[in-house]
């Protein structure tokens, strides 16, 4: 039976310019749960206008990780 593992990552655009500022945190759980035996099978997006001060978009990604055998 397949076992999978779901996170939502919020991606936060720059101010100014292009490019997420937490790109590395995004490398980072994916080296996470391909330590820990896991593949990424799927990611999906959704955008989200800022609320705060200063702040860009945000993107919310959801990432869908399956259980290598």
């Amino acid at each position: 039976m397949p076992q999978y593992v779901v996170l939502q990552v919020t991606l936060k655009e720059k101010f100014l310019g292009t490019g997420s500022r937490n790109l590395s945190e995004l490398e980072g759980i994916i080296n996470e749960q391909a330590s820990k035996g896991y593949r990424l099978h799927t990611i999906t997006t959704a955008s989200a206008q800022s609320t705060g001060l200063l702040g860009g978009d945000r993107i919310q990604a959801t990432l869908v990780f399956e259980r290598l055998r």
